[in-house]
């Protein structure tokens, strides 16, 4: 069949139940049937038999600035695509291009640069926007540009998602600063995912913004109030509260192991949501980078700016799933729910996320060492390990 491909003697793995052994068939960019020893005719054949290779739901990044040398905020089609295109040698099917604080100019033209994107055959879905700033907190700043935060408007948000095409997907913000409450309140209205992040916020602020919506916290324990005893802050408040769930960037500069496990311990795989919030350097050489005009040096330490600020990282996905398995020995539906389906349920994606008749048959296969062998996106195979 014309644009049918067979996948046979495969694990599947979804985030609830046991993993099936068996074959799954695909037609025009959708799971049609998972069953055993099937005999269909199809346009290509990928045979698991003796390589026990793990199939799991394409990885979903919900928040990468850049890749492979290029930036959401250099504003091109050439960049978004090389980003899209590198994504998938790590697992990726699906990120948000996320932007950073700058000057309105520059944020409305890599929102209009997405708005225009069309994704081509070898490439992961770009599945919107994330707006990470300007409306955060100077207190909190870490690598966005303090010149630029501003106080946030309803009315600036919805011109930005006009221009954009209705891109925007999440944004993240301080609820504590001028206008933010009263922002958070009329933002409900444009089903976008709230989420706190270079934030003060104590934790009766954060506990505020809940009650107002927010249900996502941007990279947890990173430029925000930490925690206290006596004032639990932005980390007390996520970690405490069922209804936020949390990004986590689990490349051990970011967080200690041990911070992983105790967000682990206290979210469950449930409430975590494996991210890179990876810059232009992740894939070259350790050197001088580039990120928002401010000069980001890179090294095995990671990426910092001159004053020693993290400054992004250069995480993959598969990094990251192998760095939660290893400091959490949580299971295998666990990585898929806090690599895929918890952001796919948070972006209301109602066909990623899971292995499942009728869902977009976006993968990526693994072998038992959780390296990535093949990357397949809407039924395509878009990376092999050579």
């Amino acid at each position: 069949m014309k644009d049918a491909l067979l996948i046979s003697h495969v694990t599947m793995i979804n985030p609830e139940g046991r993993p099936f052994e068996g074959d799954i068939y695909i037609q025009d960019g959708e799971i049609a049937q998972i069953g055993r020893n099937f005999k269909m005719e199809a346009a290509q054949y990928i045979d698991g038999t003796a390589k026990d290779w793990l199939l799991l739901p394409g990885f979903i990044d919900m928040h990468i600035h850049g890749s492979a040398g290029h930036d959401t905020m250099d504003a091109t089609q050439q960049s978004l695509h090389a980003i899209a295109r590198s994504l998938v040698q790590e697992g990726v099917t699906s990120f948000l291009a996320t932007t950073m604080t700058q000057s309105i100019g520059k944020i409305e033209s890599a929102l209009m640069n997405v708005a225009k994107f069309h994704r081509n055959v070898g490439e992961a879905n770009l599945l919107g926007i994330h707006v990470e700033g300007p409306f955060v907190s100077k207190i909190r700043a870490g690598a966005q540009p303090v010149a630029y935060m501003i106080s946030p408007t309803i009315e600036q948000f919805a011109h930005w998602q006009n221009i954009s095409n209705y891109q925007i997907r999440q944004i993240t913000m301080a609820p504590e600063i001028e206008g933010g409450f009263t922002f958070l309140e009329a933002l409900m209205n444009f089903h976008v995912i709230p989420s706190i992040g270079h934030s003060d916020a104590s934790i009766e602020e954060v506990q505020k913004a809940v009650a107002l919506g927010v249900n996502q916290v941007t990279h947890l324990y990173n430029q925000m109030r930490p925690f206290h005893h006596r004032d639990p802050g932005v980390v007390g408040g996520a970690l405490l509260d069922d209804k936020i769930k949390v990004e986590l960037i689990v490349d051990f500069v970011h967080s200690h192991p041990q911070s992983v496990m105790l967000a682990y311990r206290m979210k469950g795989a449930k409430g975590i949501i494996l991210i890179t919030d990876a810059m232009r350097a992740k894939g070259l050489i350790y050197g001088e980078y580039d990120l928002g005009g401010q000069t980001v040096f890179v090294s095995e330490k990671g990426a910092h700016l001159a004053n020693g600020a993290l400054a992004g990282s250069i995480l993959t996905m598969e990094q990251a799933v192998k760095n939660m398995k290893a400091v959490t020995n949580c299971s295998l539906q666990e990585i898929v729910a806090m690599s895929s389906t918890n952001a796919a349920e948070q972006l209301g994606l109602t066909k990623k996320g899971r292995i499942k008749e009728g869902f977009d048959a976006d993968f990526v296969l693994l072998d038992r060492k959780l390296n990535v062998q093949k990357t397949i996106c809407r039924g395509k195979v878009v990376f092999e390990k050579s």
